[in-house]
């Protein structure tokens, strides 16, 4: 079992474990103080040399009974180390070959730029090595004079080491020779040539200190969890995880020397521990949204009955109405011309595909895009912004630049700077917080707006994106809530899943409860509800004061790398990634033309719906042939997952048609721009980190012919209305 450690690690490195979540990456390419750099493999290398050490620690604690003759030489724990480092030795060439050529290929780096980074991974390991083995060797030196001095007193040698322990018969593992800390071969004398109980009592010394060793890791992690939101003391996340790994084998191989074959009684005891800490309350892997109030007294109850209650007709026309009121001063905003008289003026509804970093990305690349070439009337024309997880991240983050620019707080809002602040790692963050800050969540707190929250990887993720984005997305709800309703800002819905039942939670400064049911159920007594209005469902919980950050990290709530998001009602209500449901924003699209067809149709003109996506739509999948056993079994079983994005096309085409029906003349003009990369064998990868190559393929993906016929239609129906 661990072994298991250091085989996750080699796939890791090698990328062969957890490829879609980034986990090479973290390795291959730490960050620390948001830069790769010598300092992060310095780091990296050290903390790789306290897993190497808790390897050599566990193991020898667990051996070392078996192999005597080791209590008989002088610096004995060194000695095993050095004859137990196959495994670490092989994993050191294999990182530098792999880092190489990583560096190299997907972030570009120089020769001297890659030699630096491996000579201070190297030398970050080397001089963790001496300090532990300069413990080691103060210990050693101190263990024969303790033993000596009290060998003679029976009652010590007994606290020592139980009498009924010391004659016990192990299994000896046979060892002719070894290798000295010189590196010199050494014959070995056959165990009984030794006094059996002197042997185990200076083994049991070397055990403690051990130990010693590993509390130290543990207060380490420990503080760095605590000093969590200083960015000098947060480690690369591989590094943080690193020391997590260090204290789990750890936590393995006291189980297996204390417990010996009671050893997988003693798992199931924690994991039933675990459950009930976790049902009883005590123990929560979930997060909250910042900003809101968890007073559970007042929680609303999450039935039928209530959303039935709550999502009425008259609460479904009022707040129907409210959007035309806010359409009405956008047309007078949009529709003037030079003369000052109002015509209609096009308008703009963009839906955002989801997919980590890439999608943000990609996202932000074209809105920036297509807002130069039209002379900025792509922010002009735009009512509604809409869509799922990353996508949303950049749609977001555009607006605001586009709005502080209209509000004259931003003098160049195409200022390249933006584009490479939307690609800046949040990976790092999340990881390192999972791996070092998570175990303390519960004692480590922060308050938002007076509420106090717990400090977790979805604390850790907020933190970093407004940071990354300089605190353009650092706003609550009813910050933007005046600039939507004038018309100044388009209305950014962010949608998130409901996993209690599937319905999706729609988080807006504006009453939307026109989008939580159709048209046709106006007037049923017992109405089919899909989705539910944040702000009007969670009315007594301070919904406004809710930041959009934990609001965008609930629709991006990839599964294993942020957690599920809980919501004050009762039941709770736990949120997820928006693209469970609505990858592409498509159903909250569609459903928002068909309630605003009429005003639409006698108030505006062409109607542009612009969706981006971060893969290619209709693209065929290479065949698969079940020629073994295990195709034939599993793969209909992950069908679904595998497949979710081509389900929800196919099935989303359906409604694009229907909708267009409601726009006669063609009114409704469908525009999509896709990411196509250069290689179709080296896409970017999903997940929240983006490689130098991938940033590069991103950015020239808007040159593709097709997207540029895109651009194009949209250069040719905005630009006439100038």
């Amino acid at each position: 079992m661990i072994l298991i450690f250091w085989l996750m690690l080699f796939a890791a490195v090698t990328g062969n474990l957890a490829t879609h979540f980034g986990a090479q990456s973290l390795f291959v390419s730490p960050e620390y103080m948001g830069a790769i750099s010598p300092n992060s493999f310095f780091l990296l290398g050290g903390c790789i040399a306290i897993f190497a050490m808790s390897w050599h620690i566990t193991t020898f604690i667990i051996h070392s009974k078996r192999v005597p003759f080791l209590g008989s030489t002088h610096h004995a724990f060194l000695k095993y180390c050095i004859n137990n480092s196959i495994i670490p030795l092989s994993f050191l060439i294999t990182y530098g070959i792999v880092t190489a050529r990583y560096l190299m290929i997907n972030e570009g780096a120089p020769t001297l730029t890659i030699i630096m980074n491996l000579f201070a991974f190297y030398m970050g390991y080397i001089i963790m090595l001496l300090l532990s083995f300069f413990y080691f060797f103060r210990a050693d030196r101190n263990i024969l004079k303790i033993l000596l001095s009290n060998v003679a007193n029976p009652s010590i040698i007994r606290e020592i080491i139980p009498y009924d322990s010391l004659d016990n018969e192990f299994e000896l593992v046979r060892a002719d020779s070894y290798m000295t800390h010189i590196f010199r071969i050494e014959k070995i004398k056959t165990p009984y040539e030794y006094n059996r109980r002197f042997l185990n009592m200076v083994l049991r010394r070397h055990h403690r200190n051990a130990v010693f060793a590993i509390f130290i890791a543990i207060v380490l992690i420990l503080l760095l969890g605590i000093f969590m939101d200083n960015p000098f003391l947060r480690i690369p996340a591989a590094a943080g995880f690193m020391i997590l790994f260090s204290i789990m084998l750890c936590a393995v191989g006291a189980f297996k020397y204390y417990l010996q074959s009671w050893e997988i009684i003693g798992w199931i005891c924690i994991f039933g521990l675990a459950s009930y800490l976790a049902g009883h309350g005590l123990f929560d892997l979930r997060s909250i949204a910042f900003g809101m109030k968890y007073d559970y007294k007042a929680a609303p109850a999450y039935n039928y009955s209530n959303l039935k209650n709550t999502f009425t007709d008259s609460a479904y026309l009022k707040d129907k109405n409210t959007e035309i009121h806010r359409l009405e001063l956008w047309k007078q905003k949009a529709g003037k011309d030079s003369s000052g008289s109002t015509s209609k003026p096009p308008l703009v509804i963009i839906s955002v595909s989801g997919g980590g970093s890439r999608a943000s990305y990609w996202t932000f690349r074209c809105l920036q895009y297509a807002d130069s070439i039209t002379h900025g009337q792509l922010f002009r024309h735009n009512v509604f912004i809409t869509g799922a997880s990353g996508g949303m991240i950049g749609a977001a983050y555009w607006r605001s630049v586009h709005t502080q620019a209209a509000l004259g707080k931003i003098e160049q809002p195409y200022n390249p700077a933006y584009q490479q602040l939307v690609g800046k790692d949040l990976l790092n963050a999340v990881i390192f917080s999972l791996a070092c800050v998570d175990i303390i969540s519960p004692f480590n707190k922060i308050t938002i707006a007076g509420k106090r929250f717990n400090k977790d990887r979805g604390y850790a993720f907020d933190k970093e994106l407004a940071s990354n984005s300089k605190g353009l997305l650092n706003y609550t709800l009813k910050d933007y809530k005046g600039y939507e309703a004038s018309g100044l800002s388009p209305m950014l819905l962010i949608n998130g899943t409901i996993i209690n039942d599937a319905r999706r939670i729609l988080i807006s400064p504006q009453p939307v409860s026109y989008l939580t049911r159709s048209v046709n159920s106006l007037g049923n007594p017992n109405p089919i509800i899909d989705a539910v209005d944040f702000a009007a469902f969670f009315k007594n919980q301070d919904p406004m004061d809710m930041q959009i950050m934990s609001a965008l990290r609930m629709s991006a709530t990839f599964p294993i790398v942020l957690p599920v998001v809980k919501l004050p009602s009762y039941p709770e209500m736990n949120v997820m990634d928006a693209g469970l449901r609505d990858n592409f924003g498509t159903e909250s699209s569609m459903r928002y033309l068909c309630t605003f067809k009429d005003w639409m149709n006698e108030n505006a003109g062409e109607i542009i719906f612009l969706q981006i996506r971060d893969t290619k739509a209709n693209e065929p999948s290479e065949n698969d042939v079940e020629n073994s056993m295990a195709s034939m079994l599993f793969d209909p079983m992950f069908a679904i997952q595998q497949k979710w994005s081509g389900f929800q096309t196919y099935h989303q085409s359906y409604l694009a048609d229907y909708v267009g029906d409601a726009f006669p003349g063609g009114k409704l003009k469908k525009i999509t721009l896709q990411y196509v990369p250069q290689d179709k064998d080296k896409s970017a990868a999903l997940n929240f980190h983006l490689t130098g190559r991938e940033k590069k393929d991103l950015m020239q993906s808007v040159f593709n012919v097709d997207n540029q016929k895109g651009f194009e239609a949209l250069k040719d129906i905005l630009n006439k209305e100038k």
